[in-house]
């Protein structure tokens, strides 16, 4: 590999994402974690730094069903979208009287950020528990690579409760108070200085999507061309497939690689 630095950002490779048990299981996640632990044991010892996010959220949360209820005091359906309009209507009210002024807030700036509208997700990735550990194979591939008295990079992303955190390096709304919402500077600082990025993880369609997307909004044009998407080891979320197509296509117009898992790193 001579001088190359080859790294690795893994987005949310968690069980809740990645095991067909999980509460927001992505249809070919748990394919895609036996293929990205066989990458990451191939080329061991090439890989000089790995970066992993980990989801990480609390039951109360903004994007969860028991935050918000209907005129007739029920929470809504995971999957459900609530928009800028829903709330005027008063189709939705939130279960604590005193915060429904801020999650009108916040509705009204994720329009206007032009990003996601608020979805409610089944709750997920609970600290603590089993859904938010890394799927087996991905840590025990983790675990080898640490033998060489390597550290994974961990960062925890989500726990605020009033905004949700897709992207690795950014809410999607930021909160003032809290710094874990704003830019990661330090992890950008650290992807910057990499001569190869691979990019895994789920899903292809939200979490990763917004990570990249940052990421190369805060890069230039060399070090987007840094970034290898492996297509094979990260999924969309059923239904949202078409998100997913339409970030691959928007990254590689700027100028990201894509190939399979197979194919990475046969070269160096």
């Amino acid at each position: 590999m001579g001088s190359t630095r080859l790294e690795f950002l893994i987005v949310d490779p968690q069980n809740d994402f990645c095991d067909p048990k999980g509460a927001l299981y992505v249809p070919g996640a748990r394919e895609d974690s036996v293929r990205l632990a066989d990458t990451i044991k191939r080329l061991r010892d090439k890989v000089s730094h790995i970066s992993v996010t980990l989801d990480t959220h609390r039951l109360i949360d903004i994007a969860h069903p028991i935050f918000w209820m209907d005129p007739e005091g029920r929470h809504p359906n995971p999957f459900t979208l609530i928009t800028k309009e829903d709330l005027k209507k008063g189709l939705w009210h939130t279960t604590v009287p005193g915060h429904m002024e801020r999650a009108v807030s916040y509705v009204e700036e994720l329009e206007k950020n032009d990003r996601y509208v608020l979805c409610i997700w089944p709750p997920h990735c609970l600290i603590g528990s089993w859904g938010h550990n890394i799927a087996k194979p991905v840590y025990e591939a983790l675990l080898e690579w640490e033998e060489r008295f390597s550290f994974v990079d961990y960062t925890l992303k989500g726990l605020n409760m009033w905004t949700e955190h897709y992207s690795a390096l950014k809410a999607d709304v930021e909160d003032p108070e809290d710094p874990s919402t704003k830019l990661n500077e330090k992890l950008i600082k650290r992807l910057h200085e990499t001569d190869i990025l691979a990019i895994s993880g789920e899903a292809l369609s939200h979490c990763v999507a917004n990570s990249v997307r940052d990421l190369a909004d805060n890069s230039n044009g060399e070090d987007i061309k840094k970034l290898v998407l492996l297509t094979d080891t990260t999924s969309s979320v059923k239904g949202f497939e078409k998100l997913g197509e339409d970030f691959v296509l928007e990254m590689t117009g700027r100028g990201m690689q894509v190939c399979t898992s197979d194919e990475f790193g046969r070269s160096f």
